[in-house]
Formats: C-alpha cells, structure tokens, sequence
C-alpha cells in the first residue's frame, strides 16, 4: 500500500480545517486521520542518515530508502515498512519526543515543541503540493539507496536540532 497525503487528507477537509485541531489538542488526543494529516509530505525522515560514533552527530545524506517514490515523496509500503526496513521508525504519540533526528519544520516535532505551522504546511495553505513547489520536500534531490555508492559520499550536513 503506498501512502500519500491524499490518502488521508482531501481537499475538501482541508479546507473545512478551520478549527486547527493542532493548535487545540495535545498530540496523545489526536485521532489517526488527525496525526496522519499532520505529515507535510516532505519525506525528509525518509533520507539515510549515519551517526559519529565519536560525537553522536547525526548527518543528513541524500539517499533515500528503496521503498519511496521520490516523485510523490510517498512509501510504497507504508503500512509494512517497519518489517521491511527494522531501522524504519515509525513516529508514535509515544516516541515523538525520543526521535530527535526529525527535521527542524516537521509538523510532529512543531506541534510537541509547541510551535506553529509554516505556510507552506498543507493544513494551513490548503494544498498537499506547496510542500514541493517551495522546496521543502525531498522532490528532485534525491537517489535510490539501490543506485547509491558509499554513503559518505553522499553527505549533506549535520542534521539540525534546534
């Protein structure tokens, strides 16, 4: 099963999302269609990353997993892609905190910081494709774990924490 905003989110619903269910409910009260909506399609956390084993930097490659399509930026086997990929975390209400490798704009990671939605979040713009048009999603930058060489190769920066 692949997964892509539309999945979840219609254009209907977003735009009937006035009452910005993000700003008024703790993540642990969202409901699934609530948490899945609130992933921007950026397929940032889909991206191989490689930690220092001497300082614990995590750093960012742009590699990413064999299992997504990087003209949608969508799993193509969301549903199983932690049995088929074991490093594959899937985000909970419960581990929210403990991934700190998210990227910095990661609606999960705004919401538990308590800090707003960008612009071109799909929630506030009302459309699924100003994450790409603005260049906040992985579209056209990146490769195929399968047609990647040696990872360090292919390094783009120390993930940002903060």
């Amino acid at each position: 099963m692949q997964r892509s905003l539309s999945n979840f989110v219609s254009k209907n619903n977003l735009k009937n999302s006035n009452k910005k269910f993000w700003n008024i409910k703790p993540l642990s009260e969202l409901s699934q269609q609530e948490w899945e909506s609130l992933c921007d399609g950026c397929a940032k956390c889909c991206t191989l990353k490689l930690e220092d084993e001497d300082d614990g930097v995590i750093y960012d490659t742009n590699v990413v997993c064999q299992y997504l399509d990087s003209d949608s930026c969508s799993c193509n086997c969301y549903t199983s892609r932690s049995d088929k990929v074991p490093g594959c975390v899937t985000l909970t209400r419960e581990n929210i905190n403990d991934v700190y490798f998210m990227p910095v704009q990661c609606a999960y990671r705004l919401i538990a910081e308590k800090k707003s939605l960008p612009d071109w979040h799909h929630l506030i713009s009302h459309d699924t494709q100003t994450v790409h048009q603005t260049g906040h999603s992985v579209k056209g930058k990146v490769i195929n774990e399968k047609d990647a060489d040696d990872l360090f190769l292919h390094l783009t920066g120390p993930i940002e924490n903060n």
